[in-house]
């Protein structure tokens, strides 16, 4: 195993992103669709914030439709907006913070994915999936 792998070797880097401004309906259509658990929250090119399905199900009754259904009982979500719902003290890493520092975050912390940010630009995002699948490969 390369101890000096940098993150950008396992990170997505097609990110899907929900506006600041989209509504918790389109943010769940893209979970579903995408098959994904977090998505980062950005207002023109600036990631503010990250929202990932849990924070979804703990105000909706998301977990109660079926994942195949588009359909969503949108009287909950129009409750709340996407900045109300995401987590908004990020903590991010770079394209060339290693894995191993990676995962040293992510077991300390209780979050399952960090924004890969250059020079203020969302270039990517790892996630524990991304990590156990980069170890599965060693093997």
């Amino acid at each position: 195993m390369k101890k000096r792998t940098p993150v950008s070797a396992i990170m997505t880097k097609d990110v899907i992103t929900l506006n600041h401004s989209d509504n918790l309906e389109t943010a769940e259509g893209l979970f579903k669709k995408n098959n994904i658990r977090h998505i980062p929250v950005v207002s023109g090119d600036e990631i503010i914030g990250i929202l990932s399905y849990t924070d979804l199900l703990r105000i909706s009754f998301a977990d109660a439709v079926d994942d195949e259904q588009e359909d969503v009982d949108t009287v909950v979500y129009n409750m709340f907006t996407i900045e109300q719902v995401m987590a908004k003290n990020l903590v991010s890493v770079n394209s060339n913070t290693t894995i191993k520092e990676v995962a040293e975050i992510l077991a300390k912390e209780e979050f399952h994915a960090l924004p890969v940010v250059d020079n203020k630009k969302l270039v990517g995002i790892v996630t524990t999936t991304d990590l156990i699948n980069y170890l599965i490969e060693q093997f």
